[in-house]
Order: C-alpha cells, then structure tokens, then sequence
C-alpha cells in the first residue's frame, strides 16, 4: 500500500499556521455530526406532516445509518485516490445540496431517498478530516488539535437536541436542513482558501470485492440492530439478515488479507494500542449513545417536559466537554494518554452512576449536574484515547486507522444502544408483571377499592403513574450496565501509554527534529530548509503551500509521522 507523505513547509510560515485549517474541519465534522442527532427530534412533526405511521417515519434515521455504514469503508480510499482536500470539499458542496433537498422533501420516500444522498458526503467528511488533521499538524501538537477537533465530534450530538427542539418548536422543521446550506457553502470557500491543497498520495485501483463485502456486511448488520426491536430479534428477517452480515464480514477478512492493496488493511489490529482504543471507544460511544437517548426520552415522555426545555437542560454537558476537551488535548501533548484517560473514565462512571438515580420526581438541576460530571469524564478521557491509537499506526497500513476508527464508533454505539434497549424492553416488562402481581383482582386494599369506585378514569391515572415509574427503573438499570462498563474499562486505560511518545527515529542535526514519533508517514523536507531551535519548538505549517507527495525509495527522512 502507497503511503503518504508531506512537503514540511520552510521555516518561514506563520506560527499558527495549522490553526486557521483545524477551524474548517472542525466546522464541517460539527456539521455532519450534529445532523445526526438533530434529525430525531423532528421526527414526530415530521410524522405528522406526512401523515405516516410510527414504523413508516424511523426510517428517516434508518436509511442515514445504513448508508453510513456503507460508505464510511470508502472514504480513505477516496482520500488517496482523489486528494484530502479535494474530496473534503467536495463533500461541504455535496452535503449543503443534498441537506437543501432534504429540506424540500414532499413526501416520506423522497424524504428517504434524500438522507441517503445526504449520508453520502456525512460519513466521508469525518474520515477525510481526522487524516487531514494528522497530516497538517505538527506531531507535538497533535492532542491540542486533536482536542479541537472532539469539540465537532462530541459536541454536535450533544448541542443537536437544543438547536433542534428551538427549530421545531417556534419555527419550522424543514429549517434543520436547510441551516446546513449556508454553513456547508460558507465552509466550502474557506477551505479553498484556507485548506492546504493536498495532493493524491495514491493511484491504486478500487478493491471492489472489498467494497462489496464490507459494505453488504455492515448494511445487513445495521439493519438488523436497528429493526431488531420491531421486527423481533427472532424473527427470520433478523436471523437472516445477522447471518448474512456474519458471512460477508468473513469473507471481507478473507479478501482484504488476500490483497496487496487492500481496501482496509486488517493489519491495524496487529497493533495493541490501536485496537485498545477502539475497545475503550466502544464503550464511551455506547454510554454516550445510551445517554442521549434514553434521558431526553424519559424526560419528555416521563416527565412531561417539553423538546426545548430538555435541550437546554442538556445543553451544559456539552458546554463542559466543549471546555475539558482541548485541555485533555494539551494534557496529553504533556503527560501521555494514560492519566487523562484513568482520571475521566472514573468520572464518566460515578456520573453514570449517578444517573442511575433517575425518578419521576429528579429535577432538572440533578440532570444538568450528574450530566455535566459525566460530560466532564468524556470530555478529558476520548481525544486522549483515540490520538494515543491512531498515533501508534506504523505507515504501511496508516490509511485505514480513520476509517476503522469511523466504523467502530458507528457500529458500537448502534449495536450497543439495541442491546440497551432490549434490555430496558424486557426490564420494563418484568417490572411491569411484578408490580401488578402484588395487586390481585379481588384486592381488599383501601386504596385498591377507592380507585375502584372511582372508576376507569382513577385506574387510568394509577397506571400511568406506574407505568412511569416502571420506565424509570428499566433505564435505572441501563445506566448501572453503563457504569460497569465504564468502570471496567478503566483497566484498559492503565494499559495506555504513560508520557510523551519517545523518538525511534534518530533526529536529523540539519533539520532540528529532536522529537520524531513512531514513523508512520515520512516526511521529507524541502531542499535548503534548515530550521532554527526556534522554528523546530514551534513546527508551523503553511497550509496554503504545502502538498502530498509519493515517497521517494531512497534519500533522507525525518521521522515525523503523518497518520492515517
């Protein structure tokens, strides 16, 4: 597989040279991920506007995430082949568009077909961005950028609920796509101006058996987690669906070892750092999910509070993670990925902890605090854990970490909020039975006989409450299932490495580089491009001149690594 590498800019460019770049990934990863928790509180109004059932709408959701799914495996092929840059604008043009047709959509299957063609540039523009940010930022600043760069990633779900809730509720749900336009327009020409022009680092053909496979896999496989609940994880459209995605992912293995350029190279789980991530990624993506979805559900539907008002009360965990996270990013440029990772996922876990005292009578100042500990957790603990894997990628496979990474959070948050979900199904249920158990039909009870007399609308009354309560106690126990998981990854962390990357590559006297990473991208530097010691503790970069270049086999090489 061809690897990357970048031109280091001269010594002259400006010291916040890779500043101004971050702003525009970090707004176009914003974009794109906010659009996926944006969506769901439209979803009732959307219902109704098209008069469709409950089962017909959640496809909106539905047909996003499969198309997610399947082109996500596709985006660090499309980076190679056609240049970051190139394809990251692209994607800001193609997203305003297809965001402005969802915002015009008439009837539910064109609302359908157009989350499909908005999915399309939504799951490539995350991948392309997170390899941009390691190709243009110097590597003794990468958790500081990487830091910036959760503020899109996290904070987009986290703010969707407010900003959506305000959309839908005083003005019109149509504007929640078609805020996208002038935002996606508006980041397309700064980054033509802004971005560095990187160049394609490779012309290898397409493995389209590996395409196929993956892509079949993943759709059958999110298929079914998503319509598991509805259809019954039983029935024989699951079961098919489950085998099918278990034999198209094999045979995806199979194909892609078999592969000299491959469309993934597989060889990124030989490397225990990285694949320790992605398992610690798992878990804080499977509490997030779980959290955003069951808190703000019961708050509406529990506590009868309306969509705004849960945004808002949500809306200071988000602040807080917008606050730590490019902290964490400087801890770990400092200190290594172990203490911030420890340190926040004990918090993440009391704060879910916390959470598992959820009531019909919890007020909203109890939210916003066990929310924002537990926001304070992730904020400190996932930029230091996904830049301590991907920086572990050595060069000839680099190219596949941001697309592995993509998937993994895509798939663990869906398989890990279905399996929360049945778990919360079949809690609700049993809590349900056990609680009406304890009152006979021919009950003697006082308060049983009153309701009795008073008639259906007093038994009404009795089992809403109940109900309610019940519902409280299934998600109770959700949370603690989170908090175990929380906790039992803190184990892991304490696996991460503990201080600053050492150097295995020798510094180059000429060059100044007494800091080179693991190599994972060589970077060679322009003829006659001496640095001073102060040039060197700055490492700027010149976006506007900078280009991807195919290594050359022989001649010098700093070690500054360029991931994937």
């Amino acid at each position: 597989m061809t690897a990357a590498t970048a031109v280091r800019p001269p010594a002259t460019a400006a010291r916040s040279g890779w500043l101004v770049p971050m702003v525009v990934l970090v707004l176009g990863t914003f974009m794109s991920v906010l659009d996926t928790s944006i969506v769901n509180v439209a979803i009732p109004t959307i219902q109704r506007d098209f008069g469709v059932a409950t089962t017909d709408i959640q496809w909106i959701t539905t047909a996003y995430t499969l198309a997610l799914g399947v082109i996500v495996p596709i985006s660090g092929w499309l980076g190679e082949r056609l240049g970051m840059s190139r394809v990251y604008l692209a994607c800001l043009v193609l997203f305003a568009g297809a965001s402005a047709l969802c915002g015009m959509a008439w009837n539910l299957p064109s609302m359908i077909v157009f989350r499909v063609l908005q999915a399309v540039p939504g799951g490539i523009m995350p991948v392309i961005a997170l390899s941009m940010v390691y190709t243009i930022v110097p590597r003794k600043k990468i958790g500081a950028a990487m830091g910036m760069y959760g503020l899109g990633m996290l904070v987009g779900p986290a703010i969707g609920p407010t900003l959506g809730g305000y959309l839908v509720e005083y003005l019109n749900w149509r504007l929640i796509f078609y805020i996208n336009v002038p935002v996606g327009l508006i980041a397309a020409l700064a980054g033509t101006v802004l971005l560095p022009k990187l160049a394609p680092t490779s012309n290898r053909a397409l493995d389209w058996w590996g395409f196929v496979t993956i892509g079949s896999g993943l759709f059958a496989l999110l298929l079914a987690i998503t319509k598991g609940q509805d259809w019954g994880w039983t029935s024989y459209r699951v079961l098919i669906l489950l085998v099918f995605a278990l034999l198209a992912l094999a045979l995806f293995v199979v194909v892609e070892l078999d592969r000299d350029e491959p469309l993934l190279d597989l060889r990124v789980f030989t490397v225990w750092p990285f694949v320790n991530s992605l398992l610690l990624i798992c878990v804080l993506a499977t509490g997030l999910y779980a959290v955003l979805f069951y808190l703000p559900l019961f708050m509406q539907e529990g506590q009868g509070i309306q969509p705004l008002q849960t945004g808002l009360t949500l809306l200071p965990e988000a602040l807080v993670m917008a606050t730590l996270m490019p902290i964490a990013g400087k801890l770990y440029d400092k200190i290594g990925p172990r203490w911030p990772a420890t340190i926040g996922l004990l918090t993440a876990a009391f704060g879910t902890l916390l959470l598992c005292g959820i009531t019909p009578d919890m007020t909203q100042g109890d939210v916003v605090a066990w929310t924002c500990l537990r926001g304070a957790g992730n904020g400190l603990a996932l930029m230091p854990i996904m830049t301590a894997g991907l920086s572990a990628i050595p060069a000839e496979y680099a190219s596949s970490g941001s697309p592995v990474n993509n998937i993994a959070q895509r798939v663990s948050g869906a398989l890990g909020l279905a399996a929360l979900t049945a778990l919360a199904t079949n809690q609700q249920n049993q809590l349900s039975a056990d609680r009406f158990a304890l009152i006979p039909a021919n009950s003697q009870l006082p308060a049983v006989q009153e309701m009795a007399r008073q008639g259906s609308s007093a038994l009404l009354g009795y089992y809403r409450q109940l109900n309610v309560a019940v519902t409280a106690g299934a998600y109770s126990n959700v949370f603690i299932v989170c908090c175990l998981m929380t906790s039992a990854a803190v184990l892991l962390a304490l696996l991460l490495r503990n201080g600053v990357a050492t150097p295995t590559v020798p510094a180059d006297p000429a060059q100044g580089d007494v800091t080179s990473p693991p190599p994972s991208r060589a970077v060679t530097e322009p003829a006659g491009a001496a640095r001073s010691g102060l040039d060197t503790a700055i490492e700027p970069f010149d976006g506007q001149e900078a280009a991807i270049r195919e290594p050359a086999e022989s001649g010098s090489r700093t070690g500054r690594s360029a991931p994937p």
